[in-house]
């Protein structure tokens, strides 16, 4: 049997490089070798894209998350249009094989806000995950919530700021508006990044200098007592909900040590402990939701659940496949092992791709 052509893309400009290596990891690990030919592809924190060893990685082993992309191969050039042979060595003009997927799992700015996704489009190749739409719409908070209170779904209050927006921000109004504490977080950016939990006025200025390092934009968020809870869907037009998992955070939030380097820093439960009646609220939310942001292919949903119901926090379009990350474990728990999970998001791919390739792309 012929092996499938698969080019799976880690590492990227974000502030969530690191992440995405331990997912790539974690993906290397459990992807079926049999079924696939492996393009290891790193994207460095410049932006350049490098063919990588993909045996030499695994070996590494725990210190593959300390991986340097940038001395790790040779650079690779991307030229759309080219018969599908589209990559090539950059340095000799070698071109490689035909990429039959894409698999990225690049967490934030450049790899998970549609960026990557109009590339891989020019590219003309299936690609795992959201679209250009879905993608862009997911890592921006602003837009993602404004979407969910017009499909009349449960979201918190919210205020954004742009940077030049910064001295119209007043703690009282603030505290007036939201309430206190209040989250102040970038707009385009996940797994914890740059969040601040601001409880007092003198807390204000260090927690906006932290957001806005990251984004020119800024969400403020008032706080809600619940559980955290989150929910993996996977799918296209016919999604599926997994079983719920909970996270149990030390501190007052699921911080980024918590979700990818302390293995103690939060525990999580799978699957949570809920009603058959919660379990199914949240899973129809996180259907709706995923609908509504008009993801494909896989996404995380995250809620709040609160006396008064579920509240829908925030999806992740690209949510991490680390050892420890949820959107794996809670398939595993619902009956998909992380190899068929893979094998089925790669499905995916191609079934969207087949869809749009029966669309007219001129009028004649």
């Amino acid at each position: 049997m012929d092996k499938k052509r698969l080019a799976l893309l880690f590492g990227g400009k974000s502030a969530e490089h690191e992440v995405s290596i331990r997912s790539a990891y974690n993906i290397l690990n459990s992807i079926d070798q049999d079924k696939y030919c492996i393009y290891l592809i790193g994207i460095d924190k410049k932006g350049i894209w490098h063919l990588c060893d993909h045996r030499y990685f695994l070996s590494l082993g725990r210190k593959s998350a300390q991986f340097d992309i940038s001395t790790s191969g040779p650079q690779l050039a991307v030229i759309p249009g080219q018969a599908h042979n589209s990559l090539l060595i950059a340095s000799s003009g070698e071109k490689l094989e035909e990429i039959q997927v894409f698999l990225p799992v690049l967490h934030g700015p450049y790899g998970e806000d549609g960026t990557l996704q109009g590339l891989l489009k020019c590219l003309d190749r299936p690609f795992v995950g959201a679209d250009v739409l879905g993608s862009a719409v997911g890592m921006d908070k602003e837009v993602m919530k404004k979407l969910l209170k017009d499909k009349g779904l449960p979201v918190g209050r919210f205020k954004v700021y742009h940077r030049s927006e910064r001295n119209s921000i007043v703690f009282s109004r603030l505290k007036s508006d939201l309430g206190l504490p209040i989250y102040i977080k970038p707009v385009n950016l996940g797994s914890s990044v740059g969040i601040s939990r601001v409880e007092a006025e003198e807390q204000l200025e260090e927690a906006l200098d932290e957001a806005f390092l990251f984004d020119h934009r800024i969400i403020i968020e008032e706080n809600i007592i619940g559980r955290e809870i989150e929910c993996s869907v996977l799918g296209n037009d016919n999604p599926k909900a997994s079983l719920a998992g909970e996270v149990l955070a030390e501190g007052h939030f699921y911080s980024y040590d918590a979700k990818y380097i302390s293995e103690n820093a939060a525990r999580t439960v799978y699957p949570a402990k809920l009603t058959s009646m919660e379990l199914s609220q949240i899973q129809k939310l996180a259907i709706q939701a995923y609908k509504a942001l008009y993801s494909k292919g896989l996404a995380r949903m995250d809620f709040f659940l609160t006396e008064q119901g579920p509240i829908i926090n925030e999806i992740n379009t690209l949510p991490g496949f680390t050892s420890i990350s949820m959107y794996p474990k809670l398939w595993e728990i619902s009956g998909i092992d992380c190899t068929s999970l893979i094998d089925k998001l790669i499905e995916l791919a191609e079934e969207r791709y087949e869809a749009d390739k029966k669309l007219k792309t001129s009028y004649q």
